[in-house]
């Protein structure tokens, strides 16, 4: 199995900035697409940020110019760096990845989420 932990999230007033990190563990031959996605009260969850296998990062366009996405390989680490953040932001964050636990079986998992508020 595959585990995904986020941590970082918290309460910042609006124009703050926040860094999620998610690290991921158990039994993983290859590290796949990884992202953020979040969701609000009241609403569907929605992509965020993601970074492939080579690095490539992709925004929604309500986060771009304000989140950085990045990733560390060799602490299986995907990180969200996120900028003047706005109270629209505020959801829950959840961190997905896609992993082999064996050569070229794929599968996705989720992390439990963190908590974002940002304040007006």
């Amino acid at each position: 199995q595959v585990q995904l932990v986020e941590s970082g999230g918290g309460l910042v007033q609006a124009g703050g900035s926040l860094r999620l990190s998610c690290v991921a563990s158990g039994s993983i031959f290859a590290m796949n697409a990884m992202g953020w996605y979040r969701q609000a009260p009241g609403k569907q969850r929605e992509w965020v940020a993601d970074v492939t296998r080579g690095g490539s990062t992709n925004y929604a366009d309500s986060v771009k110019g304000r989140f950085t996405i990045s990733r560390d390989y060799a602490k299986k680490t995907v990180y969200l760096q996120m900028y003047s953040l706005k109270p629209e932001d505020t959801a829950v964050y959840y961190c997905h990845g896609i992993f082999e636990r064996v050569p070229g079986l794929k599968g996705a998992y989720w992390g439990q989420g963190t908590q974002v508020t940002v304040s007006s």
